[in-house]
């Protein structure tokens, strides 16, 4: 399943296209009408990505934005009609990722959206380990070199990324559409399956039985996890 994104507005049209617009670019999409519905679908429902309407009833997106950066670094798009500059700034002073105008075209969200979830996936990656240990094998990620013993194991990029995405929550269940955009890249235009192809080859190089995996697996029906326990 595709990444989860909140849009929360209180102009029903505005939500219903926003979200016809992102389930058709693979997103899954929850919604909320206003500021007390928003804080507990973010609670409850941990999205990935929060697209929050400035002007709303009961909170408005500037309190709502406040109260949500005092428990989650959940990326947030402001979406609202005010124009100024001193708007603008205020919205990022307290905690908006991104700012856009509306009336805004659902393609530029959708972009917006795209491009603000690429850059938290960057981020993780490069707050993940640095090294990576699997029995034998140890993994530099910053210097991209890979060793089992003495003897050198050959890693595409695309490989070594897919581990230290993996490698950032070892446990955690990845989605093939996760995998996707944190490796490969949001803008990529391929199959979700070819994911199935880099950890093929990825375990043939990392695995002492490639057809018994033990650190690289599949988790039926999600996708695929570092296994924990062997780290």
């Amino acid at each position: 399943m595709g990444r989860r994104v909140l849009v929360a507005d209180d102009d029903r049209k505005v939500v219903e296209v926003m979200k016809l617009y992102l389930e058709r670019d693979g997103f899954q999409v929850i919604t909320a009408c206003d500021g007390g519905k928003t804080l507990q679908a973010v609670r409850e429902m941990q999205p990935d990505l929060v697209v929050l309407d400035l002007m709303m009833p009961d909170l408005d997106g500037l309190d709502v934005c406040r109260l949500l950066r005092t428990e989650t670094n959940v990326p947030i798009i402001m979406l609202t009609a005010r124009t100024t500059e001193g708007d603008r700034i205020l919205g990022l002073d307290v905690g908006a990722d991104d700012y856009v105008i509306k009336p805004a075209s659902p393609r530029e969200v959708v972009a917006r959206v795209r491009a603000v979830l690429r850059r938290v996936a960057e981020r993780e990656v490069e707050r993940g380990p640095q090294q990576l240990r699997l029995g034998p094998l140890l993994v530099d990620f910053r210097r991209h070199q890979a060793r089992a013993g003495d003897n050198p194991v050959s890693l595409t990029p695309t490989e070594f990324k897919l581990l230290r995405v993996l490698a950032t929550e070892p446990g955690r269940a990845f989605s093939r559409t996760e995998l996707v955009n944190r490796v490969l890249g949001m803008g990529y235009e391929g199959f979700e399956r070819t994911i199935d192809a880099h950890v093929k080859n990825l375990r043939r190089k990392i695995e002492p039985d490639p057809s018994r995996p033990r650190y690289l697996l599949t988790v039926f029906g999600v996708g695929y996890s570092l296994d924990e326990a062997t780290l």
